[in-house]
């Protein structure tokens, strides 16, 4: 519960908490707070370890991709997901939280590497990021490092610039016509962020997602693959 709900260990000490277990069940002694942060967390992940195994058994197969995304919770901190993705299905690595560090490309290329050396250079063999210069900056270096490794850029990543390009497109007397053409894109662009900002800021979103079975709220979607975790 502790895990698949997200709950903060300090709940184990809520006085309420322990009186319900009490009442169900006289006898039955909780795990408390530091067993649930030590001891049972780290038989929780040697479990999901061995669930992964379907998984990273191809690896050395079938040959993994490693991806990298960035994005920024909502306490406004720049995070970087990396997963490796397989024909067997993705997998989640880690997050990098990049808080006050600088995001050149020494420090990706890095972060990347320390990734693939995790996996194991030889089961890697694609990196995808984003199309951000100092992306494939990185990319560019992880390729002189291992040199049966290639970078591409994200192809959702790279769409979704040209897709603003078009949308908010810098005045120019030479594209005119072409801007003029593609108008459209800018309606239904525009239509969409406004159907999005009402879906994501109605009152009964969260009561929907509540609402759900724990496998569904616990999807997790981006611009490489779409995982759901069944808890």
């Amino acid at each position: 519960m502790f895990y698949t709900g997200s709950l903060s260990f300090h709940f184990a000490r809520n006085p309420y908490y322990v009186r319900a277990f009490t009442n169900a069940l006289p006898g039955y002694v909780l795990p408390g707070y530091n067993a649930l942060r030590t001891t049972l967390l780290q038989k929780e992940k040697i479990n999901i370890e061995q669930l992964l195994v379907p998984i990273t058994c191809t690896w050395k197969t079938n040959g993994v991709s490693l991806c990298s995304d960035g994005w920024t919770d909502v306490q406004r901190r720049p995070l970087i997901n990396i997963m490796a993705v397989c024909e067997s299905g993705p997998m989640f690595l880690k997050v990098v939280n990049c808080e006050g560090d600088q995001k050149d490309k020494y420090f990706i290329s890095n972060m990347l590497v320390d990734s693939i050396r995790e996996i194991g250079p030889e089961n890697v063999v694609h990196v995808i990021t984003d199309n951000a210069p100092v992306c494939k900056a990185a990319g560019l270096l992880v390729e002189s490092k291992f040199p049966h490794i290639f970078w591409t850029p994200c192809v959702v990543h790279t769409l979704n610039l040209a897709l603003r390009s078009i949308s908010s497109p810098s005045p120019h007397p030479k594209y005119d016509d072409i801007m003029e053409q593609c108008g459209w894109i800018a309606k239904v662009s525009s239509d969409v962020f406004f159907i999005k900002n009402f879906i994501m800021d109605h009152s009964m979103r969260l009561a929907m997602f509540n609402s759900l079975q724990i496998e569904v709220a616990l999807s997790c979607q981006n611009s490489f693959c779409f995982y759901n975790c069944d808890a």
